[in-house]
């Protein structure tokens, strides 16, 4: 093995890895350089190579600050400290108890929780994880619930988009019929004030919320869409004038409720001061004395912009409320799960995570997928994420506050491409999406805190685990209680039949779609299809023999769906989503998730994957307020159709 490989695989980096067609495919000597450089070990010629090794081994020698392991199990210490013979344990609940080590491992302990370890005068955390994380199945019925675009929803007041203080009155229309769940699309905070950046899955920070749904404002929007840049600078108008109204009082509760979110607020508030400040530029294009949170230039803002700062944690407060209020909307009117937030993959390089967790993030290096059939080219999102070294050096503490942010005020969470607790495909910055490689993650640390932090918010865990799984990814989320994704549209058999819902595993979630996969109706009628053709996403070719395809389908879905009268025309889609809706109710899923844009028969879906201008991407809006759609006898019976299959 050449000294670039040993270095490659001890730092985490594949040289090999095999694509979705199962080929094995090879890394390029200059990718792995330049993503070792970018993850802080230079590789570029073979002394590099030689003296960034020894550095990694340095790294393994030394003893951590963390450690992971399961209730009940006996505890492997790292190298380090595998020779010691005596430890002390200090349980977040109960008196010190004094352990002796056999053969480098701890004994079991029967305690979930976050607990101290002294090790020969070494101390670090010890996270013990349950078994399972809170089971998706309640005892009885199979649960359902539907998928919410927050934005695209309507309430009684004509407004420039939705907010999460729409969500109460779909809530309860759902509850009526019903449901369990309500699973909203990601409302991680964006960059502040200006709507130039609008997508849920490009976040500034995964750690606090998005303040332009905090509360409404008054507008339409030409065409049923969502003009984002003319509206969210209203709405922050609308916030500042809202905050400059408050009384002393009202500005004494809301430091005492700053303070109390802890330091990380703060941080964020001043970075969104910062980020408007220079007019939403990345920050590694801000002058260099403000690239430092902790610099002096940016202490100097933190003590003398109080008001502009006390601004954006009055924005962050009302959010965090107006979630709230939906939360305990769903327990008022006893669902079995309530809210799902959605965790998005990763965060926009140049937001306020990026900025304010350092060496936790990786720099130099963005995330997205190898390339695949559907995307021959590989895929780069844009996006970055936590380092693998980062995390264990900052005792993951960033993923652990991240995991409580979006647990918080949530029955369950959603994990966007849920791979990433194994494996990143990376990018250095400026190559192309295919000039990647696979970056290992410490995956059992990671299940593992998952798995904890659900276990005390008493959240569900759905993994989307959509597309080509590592090896043993399946079983281990499994074995976890987290529950993997069916789609109705990727569940085939070997010949190409729909898969017989009645198959789907109990611990899966069962959908007839997601936000960018085609609805229902618009699959049906082809509207995908029609996109790629204004698009030229298609080849001529290529695209006649996709509508081919789809006629077959059409055939192969109506008949897999038990049904016995006609196939409906091609502009007749309603029965089809009458048939897919009891279908998929009658999954052998414990819980199933039906888009509302499913519900409702609409033809356009939230997302067209690949595109960013093109296609009215995060968007669109309901025709009308979800509660009096709801009530049309046609969505009424749909809903109660569904809800019976559930519970036979």
């Amino acid at each position: 093995m050449s000294p670039l490989d040993r270095l490659s695989e001890a730092a985490g980096v594949a040289r090999h890895w095999r694509d979705s067609e199962h080929h094995m495919q090879r890394v390029e000597d200059e990718v792995l350089i330049a993503v070792l450089g970018a993850l802080g070990y230079p590789a570029t010629n073979e002394g590099h190579q030689h003296l960034s090794l020894e550095r990694l081994r340095a790294e393994a020698g030394t003893p951590p600050t963390f450690l992971s392991g399961d209730v009940g199990q006996p505890i492997a210490l790292p190298p380090a400290l595998a020779q010691a013979r005596q430890a002390e344990l200090l349980p977040e609940q109960g008196e010190p108890l004094p352990l002796t080590i056999r053969q480098g491992h701890l004994p079991p302990f029967d305690q979930p929780g976050y607990h101290r370890l002294v090790v020969e005068g070494h101390t670090l955390t010890l996270a013990l994880a349950p078994p399972c994380c809170p089971s998706i199945a309640a005892p009885g019925h199979k649960r359902w619930g539907a998928a919410v675009q927050v934005p695209s929803l309507r309430g009684p007041r004509q407004t420039a988009y939705g907010t999460l203080t729409d969500l109460p009155a779909v809530i309860a229309a759902l509850a009526r019929h019903g449901a369990d769940a309500v699973a909203i699309s990601p409302i991680h905070a964006l960059l502040p004030g200006d709507g130039q950046q609008f997508s849920p899955y490009s976040p500034s920070s995964r750690l606090f919320l998005n303040g332009a749904l905090a509360r409404p404002v008054e507008g339409l929007s030409p065409e049923g869409l969502i003009d984002w840049p003319a509206y969210v600078p209203r709405q922050f108008a609308m916030m500042q004038e809202a905050h400059a109204r408050l009384t002393p009082e009202e500005r004494d509760k809301l430091g005492a409720w700053a303070e109390k979110q802890g330091p990380a607020l703060h941080r964020h508030a001043l970075f969104n001061v910062l980020s408007r400040r220079f007019k939403g530029l990345p920050w590694q294009q801000w002058p260099a004395a403000f690239r430092d949170p902790d610099g002096e230039v940016v202490r100097e803002i933190a003590a003398t912009q109080g008001d502009e700062i006390s601004l954006h944690l009055y924005i962050q407060q009302q959010a965090r409320h107006a979630l709230a209020a939906a939360q305990w909307t769903t327990r008022a009117h006893g669902m079995g799960i309530g809210l799902i937030a959605d965790l998005a993959v990763g965060v926009d390089p140049g937001g306020s995570d990026a900025w304010s967790m350092g060496e936790a993030m990786l720099r130099g290096l963005t995330i997205g997928a190898p390339p695949d059939p559907l995307g021959p080219l590989g895929q780069n999102w844009g996006l970055t994420s936590f380092s693998p070294q980062g995390l264990r050096a900052a005792g993951f503490a960033p993923f652990i506050a991240m995991l409580r942010a979006v647990m918080t005020d949530a029955g369950g969470v959603r994990i966007d491409h849920a791979f990433g607790l194994e494996r990143l495909w990376v990018v250095p910055e400026g190559w192309s999406a295919a000039q990647g490689a696979y970056l290992a993650y410490p995956r059992d640390d990671l299940l593992r805190l998952v798995t904890l932090e659900a276990h005390r918010a008493g959240a569900i865990v759905i993994a989307e685990d959509l597309g080509t799984h590592p090896p043993g990814f399946t079983e281990a989320i499994a074995a976890r209680g987290m529950a993997g994704m069916r789609v109705l549209w990727f569940e085939r058999t070997g010949d190409g039949a729909f898969r017989p819902p009645e198959d789907f595993t109990p611990t899966s979630v069962a959908m007839t779609g997601t936000h960018d996969t085609p609805t229902i109706a618009g699959w049906w009628r082809g509207r995908d299809l029609d996109w790629d053709r204004v698009l030229g996403r298609r080849m001529p070719r290529a695209l006649a023999m996709a509508e081919v395809e789809r006629a077959v389908d059409r055939h192969a879905l109506w008949a897999a769906m038990g049904q016995m009268s006609p196939l409906p025309a091609r502009d007749d889609p309603e029965p089809v989503v009458d048939a897919a809706l009891a279908h998929i109710g009658k999954a052998g899923s414990a819980l199933a998730i039906v888009p509302l844009e499913d519900v409702l028969g609409l033809e356009e879906q939230p997302n067209l994957p690949g595109t960013t201008d093109e296609h009215p991407n995060w968007r669109r809006r309901l025709p009308a307020p979800f509660e009096d759609l709801a009530a049309q006898p046609a969505i009424a019976c749909r809903l109660d159709q569904l809800d019976r299959s559930r519970r036979a």
